[in-house]
């Protein structure tokens, strides 16, 4: 019975359960008072309600609804575009129309009544200031007809739902800096490559789709056919970036919590060894272990903002055992990069066990206690400084420019 009481006041049919009620009270008070207002009463009530319901049943009739969405993917800092168009194919006007795209986007607004004449049509444009980094659905797009006192609402969806990726935002490191490992002999250890480099190792015969300018005339004069020039990629180490996922960690919430400063370090840091022409990978343990091998170019930045776009913090594997598990990728002579809020030292023994075999090693710290948290990253801070590893540590509010440009820099809590 009181969930029924619920459906029925809920705010879409509130209106006509009043109405209705109101029918029968005075239904039942005409046939026992005999009064000749309260039949009239009932009189306008029983007649309101049908034509209402007609009213809105013709000016949901004819519709047509079009969303055009210009964007299904962004970075934090955008904007989402999409064209919205109703067309009336009917012979009456459309008034009253409550026309909305919605989207699990934040600060999306796309809701807005509209008035069309006959045979025409309204159209507008809606753009969305991309806020959050995640995978948001848009859509169906969803018009609702009433009548003039609101008691029917008629609701029609057009067209499917859609999906946008919102990256996180990336910032610029051109101070960054963690002890390169270059591999000794170059020229000696070198891989193919699809990259234009300058070091050409041979030529092959000629495909669909290989560009002009690698073509090599000489051999393809010798030979009679067109042949093109092979590359390979000096020998520069691999980039690793291993972000700390585990959930027992990280504090705070939504962009004022360790893990979205984490996955921007992460997502900048990549950034910035790309635009190096460095191959970079990604590590991370969050819902599952996502690996994104190393490579170079925009390609391979777009296929970590995707990782990122989706990292969560709800990982149960502690950053020792992901540094265990994971050392067979960390050849000798690597870079690795690890971002975590984490302020115990278990991992440290791990981690010491990579620089010994060769690894170079970088830490970002994201201090919990700035976010929140009861626990403060100086003492492991100070280890990591003790044994030579370059540490960068970033509080809540910092300014990831200037927070990443000086390793060894002072903290919050030393200043």
């Amino acid at each position: 019975m009181i969930r029924f009481l619920r459906a029925a006041l809920a705010r879409e049919r509130r209106t006509l359960t009043i109405l209705l009620v109101f029918l029968v009270f005075s239904a039942f008070w005409a046939m026992a008072s005999g009064f000749w207002l309260v039949f009239r009463l009932t009189y306008v009530l029983a007649f309101l309600i049908p034509t209402s319901f007609l009213v809105a049943w013709l000016n949901s009739r004819g519709l047509e609804g079009v969303a055009d969405r210009k964007t299904d993917r962004g970075q934090v800092g955008q904007e989402a575009h999409e064209i919205i168009e109703v067309r009336n194919r009917s012979l009456l006007p459309k008034v009253w129309l409550e026309v909305d795209d919605p989207s699990q986007l934040p600060g999306h607004q796309a809701k807005r009544v509209v008035v069309i004449p006959p045979r025409r049509s309204r159209s507008w444009i809606v753009e969305t200031p991309l806020l959050r980094r995640g995978l948001y659905e848009w859509g169906p797009l969803e018009i609702v007809a009433t009548d003039p006192f609101g008691v029917f609402r008629l609701r029609r969806r057009f067209g499917a739902s859609q999906q946008i990726l919102v990256y996180p935002p990336v910032f610029d490191l051109p101070h960054f800096y963690v002890p390169p490992a270059n591999l000794p002999g170059e020229g000696r250890f070198r891989r193919r490559t699809h990259f234009v480099t300058p070091n050409a190792s041979g030529v092959r015969e000629y495909q669909p789709g290989d560009s002009f300018n690698r073509i090599h005339w000489r051999s393809t004069a010798r030979t009679g056919e067109l042949m093109v020039k092979t590359f390979e990629l000096d020998p520069a180490s691999d980039i690793w970036v291993l972000l700390d996922l585990d959930r027992r960690v990280h504090v705070g919430a939504g962009d004022d919590s360790t893990e979205e400063y984490a996955v921007r370090v992460a997502a900048s840091v990549a950034r910035h060894y790309l635009l190096a022409n460095r191959a970079v990978g990604l590590i991370s343990f969050g819902r599952d272990l996502e690996v994104v091998e190393p490579e170079r170019g925009q390609q391979q930045l777009t296929r970590i903002l995707e990782s990122l776009a989706l990292a969560a913090a709800v990982g149960d594997a502690p950053l020792a055992n992901l540094l265990f598990e994971e050392q067979r990728r960390f050849g000798r002579h690597t870079t690795l990069v690890v971002v975590t809020p984490a302020t115990d030292d278990s991992w440290l023994p791990a981690a010491l066990s990579l620089v010994q075999r060769g690894v170079r090693l970088g830490v970002v710290l994201i201090d919990p206690s700035t976010f929140g948290g009861t626990h403060s990253p100086l003492m492991l801070y100070g280890e990591l400084t003790a044994s030579d590893i370059t540490t960068y540590v970033v509080s809540r509010g910092d300014d990831l420019t200037l927070a990443l440009s000086a390793p060894g820099g002072v903290p919050q809590w030393q200043s």
